[in-house]
């Protein structure tokens, strides 16, 4: 069986030789016959430097670099659709996402699962916020979608061959929520929990306002609940007015006087609220489409080189280089 590591960069430079060493270690281990593909997301620091000498080292290390930044998720995704393994696994190159868990995976792979599920148990350098927030957002996310997803999922995965040619040919949307996507498509799927190590250099890439954004694409992704949520507020509006309509009634008669201007503004700036609010909504999902429809590519290829398919257009017809 050959194993294909898929590891996405974006300016990590100090980690990757490092990365290349661990991941090599446990690799020769278990298997014999492998590829590691490093995918330089428009790197700004000497990443791709590093790169060019790791695989001039290793005739088994293979290099896709995009012409700029296109985001983590388009980077895993080349790496899919250019790895050449009967598995794949897609790892970040900071070694937060541990090499020693190759084994298992492997282990897996064995058993006859063709997707494979890394389930992040702990995370020392995560705060509270962030675990909180991580964890009500897959409380979310099961609520209003058809699908369950596996809670503290990762971008940390593993793939058979016939399960990444399904994203390779069938799921190309441009708006995404790739550990979803691998978690929907069928076939023997299983799950592995890994403690998460610290960085061992850098910062994480991910700010808050990305977070926000990558959050709400899933919910677009795989629900279409909050579309919805303009109907449901719409009832509940309409059963306000209606109590506040019988009790301003009843007001009239027992006290003399109808309600008083206070309550019609309540009202008016609450009806406001949610139209705007239901409107916003609507919006998010019409900037989806919009994307969708404009079919620009997922990522543009500057530079590739994959052990013995090197600039093989042939690899996947959906790839645009230039």
């Amino acid at each position: 069986m050959k194993l294909s590591i898929v590891a996405s960069v974006y300016n990590e430079e100090l980690s990757l030789k490092l990365f290349h060493e661990e991941t090599t270690r446990f690799l020769k281990s278990c298997v014999n016959d492998y590829e590691i593909i490093f995918v330089n997301d428009g790197s700004s620091d000497d990443s791709l430097s590093v790169i060019k000498e790791i695989m001039n080292r290793d005739d088994r290390v293979g290099m896709v670099s995009f012409s700029r930044n296109f985001g983590h998720e388009a980077a895993m995704i080349a790496g899919i659709d250019y790895a050449t393994g009967d598995g794949i696994i897609c790892m970040d190159s900071d070694l937060q996402h541990p090499p020693e868990t190759i084994p298992e995976i492997l282990a897996k792979f064995e058993e006859g699962y063709d997707v494979i599920s890394m389930v992040r148990t702990a995370n020392k350098k995560v705060g509270l916020i962030k675990k909180v927030t991580s964890k009500g957002f897959y409380k979310v996310l099961n609520a209003l979608s058809p699908v369950r997803f596996e809670e503290n999922a990762s971008d940390f995965f593993a793939l058979s061959a016939r399960a990444a040619k399904v994203l390779r040919q069938d799921y190309r949307e441009r708006v995404r929520f790739l550990r979803g996507m691998v978690q929907i498509i069928g076939f023997n799927k299983t799950a592995l929990e890994y403690e998460a190590h610290d960085r061992v250099a850098g910062e994480s890439k991910y700010s808050i306002k990305k977070l926000i954004r990558f959050s709400y694409n899933a919910l677009c992704s795989f629900s279409d609940v909050p579309l919805r949520l303009g109907i449901y507020a719409g009832v509940m509006v309409g059963l306000i007015g209606l109590i506040i309509m019988i009790y301003s009634i009843i007001s009239k008669f027992v006290y003399g006087a109808p309600a008083g201007y206070p309550t019609l503004i309540v009202v008016i700036c609450f009806m406001f609220f949610v139209t705007l609010v239901s409107i916003g909504i609507i919006g998010e999902y019409l900037a989806v489409l919009f994307t969708e429809i404009k079919g620009r590519p997922i990522y543009l290829v500057r530079d590739v080189y994959i052990p013995e398919k090197e600039n093989d257009d042939e690899i996947n017809p959906t790839v645009q280089k230039i």
